[in-house]
This record gives C-alpha cells, sequence and structure tokens, in this order.
C-alpha cells in the first residue's frame, strides 16, 4: 500500500489514493466543498490539507471545526497522530473563556466545537486574523443560526482565511447548499459518489435491508385513538382559523408552531402585549404535537416508551402546575381512555424482539464482530439494552449511547464517558452499540459490521450518516425495522427518492459552479403556504 509522503505527515499513516490527493489538491488552491460518501476519507483529504497549511504558513495557526464534542476529542487525535506539527489543541465549552483566550495565540492546531468559537469571535477573543486555513466538518450545517454561519462571515469579512468545507450528506434541497456556498465562501465544489470511477476501486460495498414487522391488535387501538385526539386539536386550529384544511402532519404542525411564534414576538415587539386569542391556539398546536409524538411512539417504539411519555406529561412543572398544553392533552377523552388501557397492556414492540434477534445472530456468527444499532429515543435505548442484557448475556455486550444533556432520572452521558465508550467500543470490550443521533455524524468507527435502524428516519442526511458507520473497512450490512401499516412504512418507501433527488441536485450544482453561475439562495418566504394568516384587528 502506498502511503503518502509530506514533510508535515508522519511516514506510513496516510493511505495515498489519488481521489484524496485531487481532492486536496484543489483544497489547498481555492475555498472547496467538498461530498464524499461516508468511510471515504474525508478526514485524509483535511490532513493533506492541513499538512500543506502547516507547510506554507508555519507562524498561523489551523482551525478545525466539528459539531460534537467526541467528534472533536478524535479528530484531535487523529491530527496528532498524522502531522507533525503543534500538538493539537482540543477546545469545548468545558474549557473556561479566560483559558481559550490563552491557548488561542499562533502557531496552533485548534480543534473546537463551533460554539466556543463564535462565542469568543462575538467578545473579541478569538484572533481570527491568525489562521491560515478554516476546516468545517459537516458542513451541512452551515444554515440558519449554527454558529458556522457566524464563524463564516467573521472570515469573509475579515481575513479570509482558505476554507475546507466536508460532508457526506448537504441535504435534499438546492437552496440548502447554495445556503452552505454562500455563508462559507465556496469557490470550488468537490463532488464524488460511490459510483465515481476514482472512487470505485476503495469502495467495500453496503447491503441494506428492509425487514417488516406486524404491530400488535391492541397498539392499533391506541392509535386509533391518539389519532381522533390529535384532530380534535388540528379542528380547533381550522375553527379559529390557524390552520388551513390540510392533513395534520408534523410538518405543516410545526410550521403553525413558528407561525405562533414568529406572532406572539412581533406583538410584544410592537405594542408590549400578546393578542388573548392566540393563547388558545398555542395551546391546541403544543397538544396536537404531544398527542402526533405519543402516536409516533406506540407504533414504532411500542407501549413502554408511550407509557413513559404520558408519565411524563402527567408530572407538573417547576411551578407545580401543569403546563396549558399538558392539561389540553391529558384532558382529551381518547388520550384518558389510552391511559386506561395502558394499565391492562403488558406486551412488548415486536420491534424488540426483531433488533436483539437479529443483533444478537450476527455477533453469534461473528464474534469479533462490532453492531450500531440507531434509534431516535433514549426510552428505547434503555430498553434494548436491558433485553440484550438479559436475553444475549455473553454474546452481546451493549453500551449506551446518548448525548450530554440529563432530565429527572434519564441521565446523559458526559464528554469523557463518550469518548470512554467509543474506546472500549473500538477495542472490542464493547460489541453493540445503543446509540441515538450523537453517534451519526463523523466518528471514526471503522469496523462496523452491522448497522441497524429502530426506525426509518425522514431526513436524507441522517439517513446517509448512519448508514455510513457501516461498510467502511469490510462489506457492511444495514437493516431497517419497519413497523407495519404505520408512518414508518411511508419514510421507507420514500428513502430511495429522497436520495436520488439528493444526488440529481448535487449534479446540478456541480454543473453550476464548474460554469460559475451557482446562484444564491432565494430570501426565505415567511410564512408557510399551509398557513393562514391571523391578523390582529384595529382597535
Amino acid at each position: 500500500m502506498a502511503t503518502v509522503e509530506h514533510p508535515r505527515i508522519r511516514p506510513g499513516t496516510l493511505e495515498d489514493r489519488p481521489y484524496q490527493a485531487t481532492i486536496a489538491a484543489a483544497a489547498v488552491d481555492h475555498n472547496t466543498l467538498v461530498v464524499l460518501p461516508t468511510g471515504l476519507g474525508k478526514t485524509a483529504i483535511a490532513e493533506r490539507v492541513i499538512a500543506e497549511y502547516l507547510r506554507r504558513f508555519p507562524t498561523r495557526s489551523i482551525l478545525v471545526l466539528g459539531p460534537t464534542r467526541p467528534l472533536v476529542v478524535q479528530t484531535g487525535r487523529s491530527l496528532e497522530a498524522t502531522l507533525f506539527g503543534p500538538t493539537p489543541v482540543v477546545a469545548t465549552g468545558a474549557l473556561p473563556p479566560d483559558r481559550r483566550e490563552r491557548i488561542w495565540q499562533p502557531p496552533q492546531v485548534i480543534v473546537a466545537t463551533p460554539q466556543v468559537v463564535a462565542n469568543d469571535l462575538a467578545e473579541g477573543r478569538f484572533p481570527l486574523a491568525t489562521v491560515a486555513l478554516i476546516v468545517f466538518d459537516e458542513a451541512h450545517r452551515a444554515v440558519g443560526d449554527y454558529p458556522y454561519v457566524a464563524i463564516g462571515a467573521a472570515n469573509r469579512a475579515g481575513p479570509k482565511a482558505r476554507v475546507l468545507a466536508m460532508t457526506a450528506s448537504p441535504g435534499g434541497r438546492i437552496e440548502k447548499i447554495r445556503e452552505v456556498w454562500a455563508h462559507l465562501g465556496i469557490e470550488r465544489f468537490e463532488y464524488r459518489t460511490e459510483r465515481s470511477p476514482d472512487v470505485m476501486p476503495f469502495v467495500q460495498g453496503t447491503g441494506v435491508e428492509t425487514v417488516t414487522v406486524p404491530v400488535p391488535v391492541e397498539v392499533q387501538h391506541l392509535a386509533i385513538r391518539l389519532r381522533a385526539a390529535v384532530q380534535r386539536q388540528v379542528q380547533r386550529l381550522q375553527a379559529m382559523p390557524i390552520l388551513g384544511p390540510v392533513e395534520a402532519t408534523r410538518r405543516s404542525l410545526l410550521g403553525v408552531g413558528e407561525f405562533l411564534r414568529r406572532s406572539t414576538e412581533s406583538q410584544r415587539h410592537r405594542s408590549g402585549q400578546v393578542d388573548a386569542r392566540l393563547w388558545p391556539a398555542i395551546t391546541a398546536q403544543a397538544a396536537a404535537m404531544k398527542g402526533l409524538h405519543a402516536l409516533e411512539l406506540a407504533e414504532s417504539q411500542g407501549v413502554g416508551a408511550l407509557r413513559e411519555f404520558l408519565l411524563r406529561q402527567q408530572r407538573p412543572g417547576p411551578n407545580g402546575r401543569l403546563a396549558p398544553s399538558q392539561r389540553a392533552f391529558l384532558s382529551d377523552p381518547d388520550v384518558a381512555e389510552v391511559l386506561r388501557a395502558l394499565d391492562a397492556i403488558t406486551l412488548e414492540h415486536p420491534k424488540l424482539a426483531r433488533a436483539v434477534a437479529i443483533v444478537t445472530d450476527e455477533l453469534r456468527h461473528h464474534p469479533e464482530g462490532r453492531v450500531i444499532i440507531f434509534t431516535q429515543y433514549r426510552d428505547t435505548v434503555e430498553r434494548l439494552v436491558e433485553e440484550f442484557e438479559r436475553s444475549a448475556r455473553g454474546i452481546v455486550v451493549p453500551a449506551r449511547f446518548v448525548g450530554q444533556a440529563s432530565r429527572e432520572q434519564d441521565r446523559g452521558l458526559s464528554q469523557k464517558e463518550q469518548v470512554g465508550t467509543l474506546d472500549r467500543f473500538r477495542r472490542g470490550e464493547i460489541n453493540c452499540l445503543v446509540a441515538t443521533s450523537v453517534a451519526e455524524e463523523g466518528l471514526d468507527i471503522p469496523a462496523t459490521d452491522l448497522v441497524v435502524f429502530y426506525e426509518p428516519l425522514p431526513d436524507v442526511v441522517r439517513t446517509i450518516q448512519r448508514r455510513g458507520r457501516t461498510g467502511r473497512a469490510r462489506i457492511g450490512r444495514v437493516v431497517v425495522l419497519v413497523a407495519e401499516g404505520t408512518r414508518d412504512q411511508s419514510l421507507q418507501r420514500g428513502a430511495g427518492g429522497r436520495e436520488r433527488r439528493m444526488h440529481e441536485m448535487l449534479a446540478q450544482v456541480e454543473a453550476e459552479s464548474q460554469r460559475g453561475d451557482l446562484r444564491p439562495p432565494p430570501p426565505k418566504r415567511r410564512v408557510q403556504e399551509t398557513l393562514l394568516v391571523y391578523e390582529r384587528p384595529d382597535p
């Protein structure tokens, strides 16, 4: 295996892949957005570019940004093992501002979460003018009010450091990639798929299987009642009128919530108070969202997760009282009937047994293998770990991998615990990681043989990120569990189309960038078309 030879790269540490060399050469001289499938070496490309900038600008700093603390820690370790240069400084929110200010001084290789850099830029503590190169990992996040946007704006307005932006999946809308392009000052686009001629020799391949499981009749009856409860709140919104005659989906209700939020902010700004008629709408929207969430838990996760959610809804807030939306949700007659029915239901969702069987079978036949099972919900993480420990002891050694936030009895993992769990997984002390979305982005887990989706996702970016956890060092396998006759099925049916449209969009962006006429993103619409304007009447 040929390795990269460079005065700043430790001998034998980087495989010399031609497509990585081509992309890195372009990125050295142009602000470049790299779109490359997960597992094909975005970090290696960044290390080649960083090495060249360490050689060219020995008195200036390199800034590498990553969205999560575990990713930042891993990136720091990788740079230290690969490059000759200053020992990378890892900076997250755990490092106090006064200590950060002392370590920012050049020359440094700084690996940081974007929040700390954006905060210190705003306070005048971060010396951006001393930075020669900024690497934005998971660059699809550079939209909205994410800190990447503020850092990109400061760089475009001031020092204009070279920008290397990297992602496996920039999203399914061309407006979003144009927004990323504009916010980071991109000049060049390097896009590869697994079928690109220079990439194909290095692709191991991943097989994707869909496993459909039936929803028990008892759960179907709960779902009917929860749908009725949601529809009751929707009818209230339509009667106000806040919501038009459209299907009550998560997307349309989120749009209502955003409209109501903007309306209350605008009225407070104009007159210092909110029109009292908005409060019933705010309550109905929040209660409808609770109903949709309960429905999704029942159908895709099981009665255990539904029961935990409903118990949380019955707990008062810090003021000792239930919120109006909690009261509206719990007082619905169909929700009350669901609560009564749950007392008599002890069954588990068939997904649980199927997931345990799939993982157990994989590790029984491949004892040295590694598995990640992803789920949206921490309650399901806990239940899966319990079931693995109960029924697959000696075969499956599971560990939960969740974010840092804690609530009530649900304790998060500290940064140190997250990194320690990944190290144990890499060494084989753990062979099954049961994870929420915190494990989707960027983490270097090179030998994962199987990835299980406990539920399909509507988001093409997150789907690709999860799938990319396998098929790196050898052929991988992905299994998606789908609850029959539920939202799961429609999401899974549409998955291929969403990804195909994303690649068509990327091909269009590539053509526009080559012609030099990539257009800026259009102005955002103020209100979704599904909403009716709710105007405060003249006094």
